[in-house]
């Protein structure tokens, strides 16, 4: 993560919020090494906005507002922020070689929001907590059996698994999805959950 990436993630999703077009959404690494491997502060010195601070909370927040699926497409390393990032995803699906790993508490950081809230929601409070007080390596395999992600895949098949996992996500109704995704998401959010799912139903 670094400043102009969690902005232009940000932008991209509230640019695909407004228009019909697209029915599912993606997000991958570059290359075939890294999904991501959390955040970075390059950048934030020239700005007094977030005082230090990387904006992934407004990249997390455009995630879950999103009245479409987000797939998560991991195709490396997913750690720290980088796996808060696939947790916040609706779906995930890795290559056979991918690792997972919370490090923050290694470098004195942590994320006292998606990424312990969620993750307990996918893990339980137990693996959660090891997690994060351990920092130990996950491989695909154990990410799968701990209920982290939904799918591995052979290395060079990630792709086309990806592919085929929008596609029949794409094929459903998007009415009911939004509906969906906006009922999962609200338990979390309150009040405030709860009002933005009857907007954003309202506006179909």
């Amino acid at each position: 993560f670094n400043k102009t990436m969690c902005l232009e993630i940000r932008d991209c999703i509230e640019h695909v919020r407004c228009e019909t077009r697209t029915r599912v959404l993606v997000i991958t690494g570059a290359g075939d090494r890294f999904f991501c491997t959390g955040g970075s502060k390059d950048g934030l010195e020239d700005t007094h906005l977030y005082a230090g601070v990387l904006p992934t909370l407004e990249m997390y927040d455009a995630i879950e507002r999103l009245q479409k699926p987000v797939i998560a497409s991991i195709n490396g390393y997913a750690v720290g922020g980088g796996n808060v990032l696939q947790v916040v995803c609706d779906l995930s699906i890795a290559k056979e070689s991918a690792i997972f790993r919370q490090v923050g508490p290694m470098v004195g950081s942590f994320d006292a929001g998606y990424g312990t809230w969620y993750l307990e929601d996918l893990v339980g409070k137990r693996r959660a907590k090891e997690m994060w007080f351990l920092n130990e390596k996950l491989t695909a395999r154990q990410a799968l059996e701990y209920g982290l992600i939904n799918r591995v895949v052979p290395d060079d098949q990630l792709a086309e698994a990806t592919r085929e996992m929008a596609l029949a996500v794409a094929d459903r109704g998007a009415f009911a999805l939004a509906s969906l995704k906006a009922a999962f998401t609200a338990r979390h959010s309150g009040v405030a959950g709860m009002a933005r799912m009857s907007h954003d139903l309202l506006l179909r």
